[in-house]
């Protein structure tokens, strides 16, 4: 059997569900060289987009994988560097939509949102993740080293200038790192950028995989804690380790608890109850989809289920 250079998975995902990931580009070719990343310092420091491979051989392997009749939730192009330097990532983006009717989603750092271009090609996709570390020039030098073209204005204007014109999910994500950006003063510097985003969730992390630097520390449970106060939004660590957990011992009733707080996706609730070991899912979503008191948003391929403001104010 070939080996797949480009896709693999499907690879479950807390945020995503079972996600299809497609890399266009090659290991450590990235315009950050982010202080916490697990994969290390950047190799190929570069702030130049390029048509690092074919597309027609990427599709290749997204047919050839499709053609298996792989189970999947999502698509998601992510890479082992920056996937918005790939050339090509637009029309990747549209191929990949006229061969699944699942969402597609692209992880990014965000820094070359100042680009109309990447601003355009990024707009095909269903879902966009990108990073915001930093709330000033000097904590985008500690936190994310960027390539030496990029600056901190230019990474917030293009943050703000995406959001304003993308019609789908923005979900962005944060990375706290002890003694670096988790102080009161470091989360009411996010508060302030995070309120001038129109965004639909905000996902909050901490390092917990080995780190390009050493003295790199994840925050305590306390921190995180205060940062959700803070900020609003969910633990990345804490969905991605052992995912939603209630005490409520009922079922329905635990569901309803955590979608007071935190509104939850068809397959965040599907992992949520098969890792409670429920016997009778569909009873469970038949319930949610007749519960006047359940809102039920569709949209690009997911049904979001949240309480409904009447009920849970």
């Amino acid at each position: 059997m070939q080996e797949m250079k480009y896709v693999y998975g499907p690879v479950p995902s807390r945020r995503l569900g079972l996600s299809l990931g497609i890399s266009p580009i090659p290991p450590k070719y990235c315009n950050y060289s982010c202080i916490y990343c697990q994969l290390g310092r950047t190799n190929h420091m570069t702030n130049t987009r390029q048509m690092f491979f074919p597309l027609e051989d990427i599709l290749k392997e997204f047919d050839q994988t499709c053609g298996k009749g792989v189970s999947f939730d999502v698509v998601t192009i992510v890479g082992e560097g920056e996937p918005t330097l790939y050339k090509g990532l637009g029309e990747l983006i549209r191929q990949v939509k006229q061969r699944t009717e699942k969402p597609v989603a692209v992880i990014t750092n965000g820094a070359l949102l100042y680009d109309k271009e990447v601003r355009k090609e990024l707009g095909e996709a269903d879902i966009v993740l990108p990073t915001l570390d930093a709330y000033d020039e000097a904590s985008l030098k500690q936190i994310n080293r960027p390539h030496g073209t990029i600056s901190f204005e230019k990474v917030l204007q293009g943050l703000k200038e995406f959001a304003a014109e993308y019609s789908g999910q923005l979900w962005i994500e944060l990375m706290l790192i002890q003694g670096v950006n988790a102080d009161e003063a470091s989360l009411e510097k996010y508060k302030a950028l995070l309120e001038q985003i129109p965004y639909e969730r905000l996902y909050i992390n901490t390092p917990v995989r080995p780190p390009a630097e050493a003295s790199v520390k994840a925050i305590s449970p306390e921190e995180m804690e205060r940062a959700i106060a803070v900020l609003g939004g969910s633990s990345i660590e804490f969905l991605e380790s052992a995912g939603f957990h209630s005490e409520e011992k009922d079922d329905y009733a635990a569901i309803m608890a955590l979608i007071r707080r935190h509104p939850m996706n068809q397959f965040e609730i599907e992992g949520f109850l098969e890792s409670r070991a429920c016997s009778d899912r569909k009873a469970i979503f038949s319930r949610l989809e007749q519960d006047p008191g359940v809102e039920k948003i569709e949209y690009k391929g997911y049904i979001t289920f949240r309480r409904s403001a009447a009920i849970s104010g």
